[in-house]
Protein backbone atom coordinates (compact mmCIF):
# COMPACT_ATOMS: atom_id res chain seq x y z
CA UNK A 1 0.00 0.00 0.00
CA UNK A 2 1.68 3.21 -1.19
CA UNK A 3 0.24 6.33 0.48
CA UNK A 4 1.00 9.92 -0.45
CA UNK A 5 0.49 12.51 2.30
CA UNK A 6 -1.04 15.83 1.31
CA UNK A 7 -0.50 18.73 3.72
CA UNK A 8 -1.89 21.74 1.82
CA UNK A 9 -5.23 22.65 0.29
CA UNK A 10 -3.19 24.27 -2.51
CA UNK A 11 -1.99 20.86 -3.66
CA UNK A 12 -2.96 20.40 -7.35
CA UNK A 13 -4.71 17.11 -6.57
CA UNK A 14 -6.91 18.86 -4.02
CA UNK A 15 -7.74 21.59 -6.53
CA UNK A 16 -8.62 18.97 -9.16
CA UNK A 17 -10.90 17.18 -6.70
CA UNK A 18 -12.75 20.39 -5.82
CA UNK A 19 -13.19 21.21 -9.51
CA UNK A 20 -14.69 17.77 -10.16
CA UNK A 21 -17.17 18.32 -7.36
CA UNK A 22 -18.28 21.65 -8.76
CA UNK A 23 -18.20 21.32 -12.55
CA UNK A 24 -20.40 18.97 -14.53
CA UNK A 25 -18.52 19.81 -17.73
CA UNK A 26 -15.22 18.73 -16.18
CA UNK A 27 -16.75 15.47 -14.94
CA UNK A 28 -17.83 14.68 -18.50
CA UNK A 29 -14.47 15.67 -19.99
CA UNK A 30 -12.42 13.56 -17.58
CA UNK A 31 -14.87 10.68 -17.22
CA UNK A 32 -14.57 10.99 -13.44
CA UNK A 33 -16.90 11.82 -10.59
CA UNK A 34 -16.60 12.20 -6.82
CA UNK A 35 -18.04 9.84 -4.20
CA UNK A 36 -18.03 10.92 -0.58
CA UNK A 37 -18.74 8.68 2.38
CA UNK A 38 -17.90 5.12 3.38
CA UNK A 39 -21.35 3.68 2.67
CA UNK A 40 -21.68 5.35 -0.73
CA UNK A 41 -18.16 4.37 -1.77
CA UNK A 42 -18.64 0.73 -0.79
CA UNK A 43 -21.90 0.61 -2.80
CA UNK A 44 -19.92 2.08 -5.69
CA UNK A 45 -17.25 -0.64 -5.49
CA UNK A 46 -19.87 -3.39 -5.14
CA UNK A 47 -21.49 -2.16 -8.35
CA UNK A 48 -18.22 -2.60 -10.24
CA UNK A 49 -17.14 1.03 -10.57
CA UNK A 50 -13.37 1.59 -10.77
CA UNK A 51 -11.78 4.06 -8.33
CA UNK A 52 -9.06 6.36 -9.64
CA UNK A 53 -7.92 8.08 -6.44
CA UNK A 54 -8.80 7.96 -2.73
CA UNK A 55 -8.54 10.81 -0.23
CA UNK A 56 -8.50 9.31 3.26
CA UNK A 57 -8.47 11.02 6.64
CA UNK A 58 -6.82 8.73 9.20
CA UNK A 59 -8.04 10.96 12.02
CA UNK A 60 -11.62 10.01 11.15
CA UNK A 61 -11.42 6.56 9.57
CA UNK A 62 -10.27 3.71 11.83
CA UNK A 63 -7.07 1.87 10.82
CA UNK A 64 -8.97 -1.38 10.21
CA UNK A 65 -11.58 0.31 8.05
CA UNK A 66 -8.88 2.21 6.17
CA UNK A 67 -7.08 -1.03 5.41
CA UNK A 68 -10.33 -2.66 4.25
CA UNK A 69 -11.26 0.22 1.93
CA UNK A 70 -7.77 0.47 0.48
CA UNK A 71 -7.62 -3.30 -0.11
CA UNK A 72 -10.98 -3.32 -1.88
CA UNK A 73 -9.96 -0.32 -3.96
CA UNK A 74 -6.65 -1.88 -4.98
CA UNK A 75 -8.45 -5.07 -5.93
CA UNK A 76 -10.64 -3.01 -8.28
CA UNK A 77 -7.71 -0.96 -9.55
CA UNK A 78 -4.14 -1.93 -8.57
CA UNK A 79 -2.95 1.53 -9.67
CA UNK A 80 -5.44 3.51 -7.56
CA UNK A 81 -3.89 6.58 -5.94
CA UNK A 82 -4.04 6.73 -2.13
CA UNK A 83 -3.85 10.21 -0.62
CA UNK A 84 -3.86 10.78 3.13
CA UNK A 85 -5.10 14.15 4.40
CA UNK A 86 -5.50 15.63 7.87
CA UNK A 87 -8.84 16.64 9.37
CA UNK A 88 -8.34 20.31 8.42
CA UNK A 89 -7.93 19.50 4.73
CA UNK A 90 -10.72 16.93 4.86
CA UNK A 91 -13.11 19.58 6.22
CA UNK A 92 -12.19 21.78 3.25
CA UNK A 93 -12.80 19.11 0.61
CA UNK A 94 -15.79 17.32 2.15
CA UNK A 95 -19.04 18.17 0.41
CA UNK A 96 -20.96 17.52 3.62
CA UNK A 97 -20.25 16.67 7.24
CA UNK A 98 -20.19 13.21 8.78
CA UNK A 99 -18.84 11.33 5.77
CA UNK A 100 -16.51 9.06 7.71
CA UNK A 101 -13.19 10.18 6.27
CA UNK A 102 -13.31 8.89 2.69
CA UNK A 103 -13.67 10.78 -0.60
CA UNK A 104 -12.89 9.14 -3.93
CA UNK A 105 -12.52 10.03 -7.57
CA UNK A 106 -14.17 7.26 -9.59
CA UNK A 107 -14.36 6.45 -13.31
CA UNK A 108 -17.84 7.14 -14.63
CA UNK A 109 -19.89 4.60 -16.60
CA UNK A 110 -22.31 5.73 -19.30
CA UNK A 111 -25.02 3.06 -19.44
CA UNK A 112 -27.24 3.00 -22.54
CA UNK A 113 -30.72 1.55 -22.86
CA UNK A 114 -29.34 -1.54 -24.56
CA UNK A 115 -27.04 -2.13 -21.59
CA UNK A 116 -30.00 -2.66 -19.24
CA UNK A 117 -30.56 -6.21 -18.03
CA UNK A 118 -34.26 -6.64 -17.33
CA UNK A 119 -36.31 -9.32 -15.65
CA UNK A 120 -39.15 -11.17 -17.36
CA UNK A 121 -41.69 -8.66 -16.02
CA UNK A 122 -39.63 -5.55 -15.35
CA UNK A 123 -40.58 -2.56 -13.25
CA UNK A 124 -38.92 0.61 -14.49
CA UNK A 125 -39.06 4.22 -13.30
CA UNK A 126 -38.73 6.83 -16.05
CA UNK A 127 -38.09 10.51 -15.32
CA UNK A 128 -38.30 13.24 -17.97
CA UNK A 129 -36.56 16.59 -17.59
CA UNK A 130 -36.22 16.51 -13.80
CA UNK A 131 -33.59 19.06 -12.89
CA UNK A 132 -33.19 18.93 -9.09
CA UNK A 133 -30.44 16.48 -8.09
CA UNK A 134 -32.06 15.93 -4.69
CA UNK A 135 -35.31 14.81 -6.32
CA UNK A 136 -33.51 12.42 -8.66
CA UNK A 137 -31.54 10.98 -5.77
CA UNK A 138 -34.70 10.45 -3.73
CA UNK A 139 -36.41 8.70 -6.65
CA UNK A 140 -33.41 6.38 -6.94
CA UNK A 141 -33.74 5.50 -3.25
CA UNK A 142 -37.41 4.64 -3.79
CA UNK A 143 -36.56 2.61 -6.89
CA UNK A 144 -33.97 0.67 -4.90
CA UNK A 145 -36.37 0.06 -2.03
CA UNK A 146 -39.03 -1.16 -4.47
CA UNK A 147 -36.57 -3.43 -6.26
CA UNK A 148 -37.13 -1.70 -9.60
CA UNK A 149 -35.13 -3.15 -12.48
CA UNK A 150 -33.90 0.21 -13.69
CA UNK A 151 -34.30 3.97 -13.69
CA UNK A 152 -34.21 5.76 -17.05
CA UNK A 153 -33.52 9.47 -17.01
CA UNK A 154 -34.74 11.21 -20.14
CA UNK A 155 -33.42 14.55 -21.35
CA UNK A 156 -31.84 15.30 -17.96
CA UNK A 157 -31.16 18.83 -16.77
CA UNK A 158 -28.50 17.59 -14.34
CA UNK A 159 -25.91 14.83 -14.62
CA UNK A 160 -26.31 11.61 -12.68
CA UNK A 161 -22.92 12.04 -11.02
CA UNK A 162 -23.80 15.37 -9.42
CA UNK A 163 -22.58 15.17 -5.77
CA UNK A 164 -26.01 16.23 -4.48
CA UNK A 165 -27.66 13.40 -6.43
CA UNK A 166 -25.21 10.81 -5.12
CA UNK A 167 -25.72 12.09 -1.57
CA UNK A 168 -29.53 12.13 -1.84
CA UNK A 169 -29.56 8.62 -3.32
CA UNK A 170 -27.45 7.19 -0.46
CA UNK A 171 -25.63 5.15 -3.09
CA UNK A 172 -28.76 3.94 -4.92
CA UNK A 173 -27.33 5.51 -8.08
CA UNK A 174 -24.92 2.57 -7.95
CA UNK A 175 -27.23 -0.19 -6.69
CA UNK A 176 -29.81 0.38 -9.45
CA UNK A 177 -29.27 0.26 -13.20
CA UNK A 178 -29.43 3.87 -14.38
CA UNK A 179 -29.52 4.82 -18.05
CA UNK A 180 -29.69 8.23 -19.69
CA UNK A 181 -31.47 8.63 -23.03
CA UNK A 182 -33.80 10.86 -24.99
CA UNK A 183 -37.55 10.53 -24.54
CA UNK A 184 -37.89 9.47 -28.18
CA UNK A 185 -35.35 6.66 -27.84
CA UNK A 186 -36.81 5.51 -24.53
CA UNK A 187 -40.34 5.29 -25.93
CA UNK A 188 -39.04 3.20 -28.86
CA UNK A 189 -37.07 0.98 -26.43
CA UNK A 190 -40.07 0.34 -24.17
CA UNK A 191 -42.32 -0.47 -27.11
CA UNK A 192 -39.72 -2.84 -28.56
CA UNK A 193 -39.52 -4.68 -25.22
CA UNK A 194 -43.31 -4.85 -24.83
CA UNK A 195 -43.25 -2.78 -21.64
CA UNK A 196 -46.41 -0.90 -20.70
CA UNK A 197 -46.00 2.88 -20.47
CA UNK A 198 -47.98 4.47 -17.63
CA UNK A 199 -47.71 8.24 -17.47
CA UNK A 200 -48.39 10.13 -14.25
CA UNK A 201 -50.61 13.09 -15.17
CA UNK A 202 -53.75 14.78 -13.94
CA UNK A 203 -55.64 14.95 -17.24
CA UNK A 204 -57.62 12.03 -18.72
CA UNK A 205 -56.32 9.68 -16.03
CA UNK A 206 -57.42 6.75 -13.89
CA UNK A 207 -56.52 6.49 -10.22
CA UNK A 208 -53.28 4.61 -9.88
CA UNK A 209 -54.60 1.81 -7.65
CA UNK A 210 -57.13 0.75 -10.30
CA UNK A 211 -54.36 0.22 -12.87
CA UNK A 212 -52.75 -3.18 -13.39
CA UNK A 213 -48.98 -2.96 -12.85
CA UNK A 214 -48.35 -6.72 -12.67
CA UNK A 215 -47.04 -7.00 -16.23
CA UNK A 216 -43.94 -5.32 -17.66
CA UNK A 217 -44.32 -1.75 -16.45
CA UNK A 218 -42.67 1.62 -16.91
CA UNK A 219 -43.96 4.37 -14.63
CA UNK A 220 -43.19 7.73 -16.24
CA UNK A 221 -43.04 11.05 -14.39
CA UNK A 222 -42.11 14.57 -15.39
CA UNK A 223 -41.27 17.81 -13.65
CA UNK A 224 -43.59 19.26 -11.03
CA UNK A 225 -43.85 22.54 -12.94
CA UNK A 226 -44.52 21.41 -16.52
CA UNK A 227 -45.31 17.69 -16.28
CA UNK A 228 -44.63 15.35 -19.19
CA UNK A 229 -44.16 16.23 -22.83
CA UNK A 230 -46.84 15.38 -25.39
CA UNK A 231 -44.67 12.60 -26.78
CA UNK A 232 -45.09 10.63 -23.57
CA UNK A 233 -48.79 11.40 -23.21
CA UNK A 234 -49.42 10.13 -26.73
CA UNK A 235 -47.24 7.04 -26.33
CA UNK A 236 -48.83 5.98 -23.04
CA UNK A 237 -50.51 2.63 -22.50
CA UNK A 238 -52.44 4.31 -19.70
CA UNK A 239 -52.62 7.61 -17.85
CA UNK A 240 -52.54 7.40 -14.06
CA UNK A 241 -53.07 9.88 -11.26
CA UNK A 242 -52.75 10.09 -7.50
CA UNK A 243 -55.96 11.60 -6.05
CA UNK A 244 -55.38 15.02 -4.48
CA UNK A 245 -57.70 15.64 -1.54
CA UNK A 246 -56.15 18.86 -0.30
CA UNK A 247 -55.88 22.34 -1.79
CA UNK A 248 -52.60 21.80 -3.64
CA UNK A 249 -52.48 20.01 -6.97
CA UNK A 250 -49.14 18.24 -6.96
CA UNK A 251 -46.77 16.11 -4.92
CA UNK A 252 -43.00 16.18 -5.02
CA UNK A 253 -41.88 13.86 -7.85
CA UNK A 254 -39.93 11.66 -5.43
CA UNK A 255 -43.01 11.17 -3.25
CA UNK A 256 -45.14 10.36 -6.30
CA UNK A 257 -42.54 7.85 -7.48
CA UNK A 258 -42.56 6.07 -4.13
CA UNK A 259 -46.36 5.82 -4.08
CA UNK A 260 -46.60 4.47 -7.63
CA UNK A 261 -43.66 2.07 -7.41
CA UNK A 262 -44.90 0.53 -4.18
CA UNK A 263 -48.38 0.12 -5.59
CA UNK A 264 -46.74 -2.00 -8.29
CA UNK A 265 -44.89 -3.93 -5.58
CA UNK A 266 -48.13 -4.47 -3.64
CA UNK A 267 -49.92 -5.81 -6.70
CA UNK A 268 -47.06 -8.12 -7.62
CA UNK A 269 -46.84 -9.55 -4.10
CA UNK A 270 -50.58 -10.06 -3.67
CA UNK A 271 -51.51 -13.69 -4.14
Amino acid sequence: MRIETITSVQNPKIKDLLSLQEKSRLRRQKGLFVVEGRREFLHCLEAGFIPSCLFICGEILSPDEMQRIVSLSEKANPKVGIMQVNSYIYDKIAYRGGTEGIIAEVNSVDRTLEDLVLSESPLIAVLEGVEKPGNLGAVLRSADAAGADAVIICDPLTDIYNPNLIRASLGAVFSRQVAVASSEDTIAFLRKKGIGIFTAQLQDSSVYYSTDFRGPTAIVMGTESTGLSNAWREAATGHIMIPMLGQLDSLNVSVSAAILLFEAVRQRQTK
